[in-house]
C-alpha cells in the first residue's frame, strides 16, 4: 500500500471535532470582522466631508474634489455649500461638532441596544438573530453612501441612518461570543480569545483600506462596498453557522480527563459510571468552579449541578439583568471597559482626521497610516491573553497595560508632531496598550464571568453578561468621539488629556479586583480568587 500524501496525513491527524471547532473559530472571526469593517468608513470619510482646500475657484475643484462623477449629471454637481470642497452640511465651521454627533448617534444607539440585545439574543436561535443583524447592518451602512449618489445634504438623514445601524449591529457581539463559548472550554481561554479578538483590528484595517480606495473619488462607495460585504457575510452566517456542538454530534470541548466529564457551552455532565472513580482524583480548576467557593470537596455531590444530557436547557430559565449584575466582578469590569472603550473608539473614529491635521497627509494616506494602530492592537490583544493565561490574573493584566497606556498616550500627543517616523512608532505602541485590556475584558473576562459558578451551569447567562459588559463599554465608546469633537477645536492636546484621564479612571475601577488577585498568591488560580462569591 502506498503511503498517504503529506497533505492527507495532515488532514487525518485532526479529529472531526477539531475540524468543526477550527471552522467555527474562523467563521465567527470573519463574521465579526465584517461588522468592524463597516464601522470604519465614517472615520476615513470625515476628511472628505470637510476638506481643507487652497484655491478652487479657477475652473477646477481643489485638492479634495467631490468626485469625477460630479459633472456627469446636473444632480451630481458640486453642492452650493459656499465652498468648492466639503459636503453640506459638514462644510460649515461647526463641522467637528456635526461629525461628532454622527459618531454619538451610532454609538449611543449601540450602547442602548446592547443591553437589550443579549436578553433578546439568548431567547432566539443565534443563527437567525445574527443573520438578521448582519443583513440589516449592511443595508444601512450602504444607505449612508447612497446619500452621495442622490446628493442628499440633510443632516437628519445621516443621523437616522447611524442610529438604526447602531441598533442592528448590537446583534453581533453577544451572538459570536456565545457561539464561540459553546465550542471552546476554559482551557487557554485568554490565548484563544486573544487571537480570535484580533478580528476587531483586522476588520478596522480592511475597512480603512476599502474606504480609503474610494474616499477621494467617490466616497459613497466607501460605504456601499463594506455594506455589501456585511450583508453577504450575513448570508454565509445563515448557511453555515453551527450554534452548538451537539447540533452536529460533536463534543463541546476537548476532554481533560477521558470520559470523566464533558465541559462545553458551560454545561457540566458527569457520567454515572465515572463518579466513583473520579471521587478520589485531584480536581482541576474548572471542576473546582462548580464546587465550593474555597475549592474544597464537599461531602455531598449536591454542589455539582447536573444538567440534562440533551443540552436543551432542561427548563433552566435565562438569567435576569439584575441577576447578571450580582455576579462578582461584572460591575467593576463593566465600568473599567466604559473608560477603556472610550479611549479605543476615540482613536477608531478620529485618528485619520488627527493624522491629516498633524502630519498634513491627504485623506487616503492618513487612512492607511491609521491602520498601524490596529496592527498594534492585534499584538496587544494576543499578548494580554497570553499573560493572563500564564499568570491566571485577568484584572492584574488589564491594570498593568492600563498603567503603561496612560503615559504612552501623553507622549503620543507630543512625539507625533515631530514627524512621520515618530507617529508610526507611537501608533504601534499605543494600539497594543490601548487594545490589550479592551480585548481581554470583552472576550476572556466576559466568558469567565458568564460561566461563574454561581450560575450553576446556566448556559443562557453568557449572552446577557457579555451584553452588559460590552453595553456599558459602549456608553464610553459613545462619549469618547463626542468629547473629541467638542474638544478638538480648542486643540488636539486637550483630546489627549481627556484620553489619559479616561485611562486612569479605567485603572481605578480595577484596583479592588487587582488587590483581591494579588492578596491570594497561594490560590490555585488568581481568577478563582477574583470570581469567588462574596
Amino acid at each position: 500500500m502506498a503511503p498517504l500524501p503529506p497533505g492527507i496525513r495532515f488532514i487525518v491527524s485532526f479529529s472531526r471535532d477539531q475540524w468543526y471547532r477550527a471552522f467555527i473559530f474562523i467563521l465567527t472571526f470573519l463574521l465579526y470582522a465584517s461588522f468592524h469593517l463597516s464601522r470604519k468608513p465614517i472615520s476615513i470619510v470625515k476628511g472628505e466631508l470637510h476638506s481643507y482646500c487652497t484655491a478652487s475657484y479657477e475652473g477646477e475643484v481643489g485638492f479634495h474634489s467631490q468626485s469625477p462623477k460630479a459633472g456627469d449629471t446636473p444632480a451630481q454637481q458640486l453642492p452650493d455649500n459656499g465652498t468648492d470642497c466639503g459636503w453640506a452640511p459638514f462644510d460649515q465651521d461647526n463641522f467637528q461638532q456635526l461629525l461628532g454627533a454622527l459618531d454619538y448617534s451610532f454609538l449611543c444607539a449601540y450602547a442602548v441596544g446592547m443591553y437589550l440585545s443579549g436578553i433578546i439574543g439568548e431567547r432566539l436561535p443565534i443563527r437567525y438573530y445574527l443573520t438578521f443583524g448582519m443583513v440589516a447592518s449592511g443595508a444601512f451602512t450602504a444607505l449612508f453612501g447612497v446619500g452621495y449618489f442622490y446628493n442628499i445634504h440633510s443632516f437628519g438623514f445621516y443621523v437616522v441612518t447611524q442610529i438604526v445601524n447602531g441598533l442592528v449591529q448590537t446583534t453581533g457581539w453577544p451572538s459570536v461570543v456565545t457561539c464561540l463559548g459553546n465550542w471552546f472550554g476554559k482551557g487557554r481561554r485568554g490565548l484563544i480569545m486573544g487571537v480570535w479578538n484580533s478580528h476587531t483590528s483586522v476588520g478596522n484595517i480592511l475597512g480603512s483600506l476599502i474606504a480609503g480606495y474610494w474616499v477621494s473619488t467617490c466616497w459613497g462607495l466607501s460605504f456601499v462596498v463594506p455594506g455589501a460585504i456585511v450583508a453577504a457575510m450575513g448570508i454565509v452566517c445563515f448557511l453555515f453557522l453551527i450554534e452548538h456542538p451537539k447540533d452536529v454530534a460533536c463534543s463541546s470541548s476537548p476532554a481533560m480527563h477521558p470520559k470523566s466529564y464533558e465541559n462545553g457551552t458551560h454545561r457540566f455532565r458527569l457520567q454515572k459510571q465515572a463518579l466513583t472513580e473520579e471521587r478520589n482524583k485531584p480536581l482541576d480548576p474548572e471542576m473546582q468552579c462548580l464546587l465550593l467557593s474555597d475549592g474544597k470537596r464537599s461531602g455531598h455531590q449536591n454542589h455539582v449541578v447536573i444538567l440534562p444530557a440533551d443540552g436543551g436547557g432542561g427548563g433552566i430559565a435565562a438569567i435576569s439583568f439584575v441577576g447578571a449584575l450580582k455576579i462578582p466582578g461584572v460591575i467593576e469590569f463593566s465600568l473599567c471597559l466604559l473608560f477603556a472603550k472610550l479611549v479605543s473608539y476615540t482613536f477608531l473614529f478620529w485618528l485619520p482626521l488627527y493624522i491629516t491635521n498633524v502630519d498634513h497627509l491627504d485623506v487616503k494616506k492618513a487612512g492607511e497610516l491609521s491602520t498601524l494602530f490596529d496592527v498594534g492592537g492585534i499584538f496587544g490583544g494576543i499578548l494580554a491573553g497570553v499573560i493572563s493565561d500564564r499568570l491566571e490574573k485577568r484584572a492584574s493584566t488589564c491594570g498593568l497595560m492600563l498603567l503603561l497606556a496612560a503615559p504612552t498616550l501623553y507622549v503620543f500627543s507630543a512625539i507625533s508632531k515631530m514627524g512621520l517616523e515618530a507617529t508610526i512608532a507611537m501608533l504601534l505602541l499605543s494600539g497594543a496598550l490601548v487594545s490589550g485590556p479592551y480585548a481581554l475584558i470583552t472576550t476572556a473576562v466576559s466568558a469567565d464571568l458568564g460561566t461563574h459558578k454561581s450560575l450553576k451551569g446556566n448556559s443562557h447567562a453568557l449572552a446577557t453578561v457579555t451584553a452588559i459588559i460590552d453595553g456599558t463599554g459602549s456608553v464610553g465608546a459613545a462619549l469618547g468621539p463626542l468629547l473629541a469633537g467638542l474638544l478638538s477645536p480648542s486643540g488636539w492636546s486637550n483630546v489627549f488629556y481627556m484620553l489619559v484621564f479616561a485611562d486612569a479612571c479605567a485603572l481605578v475601577f480595577l484596583l479592588r479586583l487587582i488587590h483581591k488577585e494579588l492578596s491570594c498568591p497561594g490560590s490555585a488560580t488568581g481568577n478563582q480568587a477574583l470570581f469567588k462569591e462574596h
